[in-house]
């Protein structure tokens, strides 16, 4: 059995496909302003990998917020759906998932069945999604890889006043004519975006054991700050953590084909 998920969000594109319930495949790829146009690239970088074409999938899934454009697609689940069933598929002990991706943070709760009992979406304000560090990553003119790595190095803390992406933008600018340090900036920043993220998270009570999930997870010294903030060590992940909602799409993929009448 071969199926695939396709996450289509508002900064990556996202593809997993899985042979007879393994990982063979997986893409990650900046989207274009078509959602169809990246579905199909990313859905051709995987199988490309993996050496098949779109003839040999059983069944594929999408997700994202350009769900409804991908057009070779057998259905559309929830991305809170498909977080969930990544992050539990993946392992069972997880009753927590928060996932920042680049223009929404989601905190969504689990049951013991991998069902998902309750949960918490923001994609109202930027602060509180990988938008804001990339945002900051320009004003500050470094890549995300430099973002992530230097904000560990501070040795002073930092806060912002400012919230809100534009004028915490312009507070940036402010800082380092001040002459701050960059890690004490980036600190600071990071700082913000994990205190939003936390209260978003709060919000439905943390329950252990917790994964973090998205593009974001790959920045430690937002995930060190989200820690401190909810008082948790989150799992360590076994798979790409951008990737997870595409992979919970393709499990749900591989479950249509289980429930099948003709499987």
């Amino acid at each position: 059995m071969i199926v695939a998920g396709c996450d289509i969000g508002s900064l990556t594109a996202k593809a997993v496909i899985l042979k007879d319930g393994n990982v063979v495949s997986t893409a990650v790829h900046k989207v274009s302003p078509k959602p169809e146009e990246s579905a199909e690239l990313i859905m051709n970088m995987a199988l490309g990998k993996a050496g098949l074409t779109m003839d040999d999938l059983d069944f594929s899934v999408g997700t994202g917020y350009g769900k409804d454009q991908i057009s070779f697609i057998n259905q559309t689940e929830s991305e809170i759906s498909c977080h969930g069933k990544g992050a539990w598929r993946s392992d069972n002990s997880i009753r927590t998932v928060i996932d920042i991706g680049g223009q929404d943070a989601k905190s969504i709760k689990l049951d013991e069945q991998g069902n998902v009992t309750r949960f918490m979406y923001n994609d109202k304000c930027a602060s509180g999604t990988g938008r804001f560090i990339e945002i900051m990553a320009e004003a500050l003119e470094l890549d995300l890889a430099e973002i992530s790595s230097l904000g560990l190095k501070s040795q002073k803390e930092l806060r912002l006043s400012n919230q809100c992406v534009v004028f915490a933008e312009t507070e940036v600018i402010s800082l380092i004519n001040e002459g701050h340090k960059l890690p004490d900036i980036i600190n600071g920043l990071n700082f913000a975006l994990a205190s939003r993220v936390a209260a978003l998270a709060q919000s439905i009570i943390v329950e252990e054991n917790v994964v973090m999930t998205g593009g974001v997870a790959k920045n430690a010294g937002v995930t060190n700050m989200l820690e401190q903030h909810l008082g948790v060590s989150f799992l360590q992940h076994n798979v790409d953590p951008q990737i997870n909602g595409a992979l919970g799409a393709a499990y749900y993929a591989e479950e249509a084909v289980k429930q099948s009448p003709l499987s």
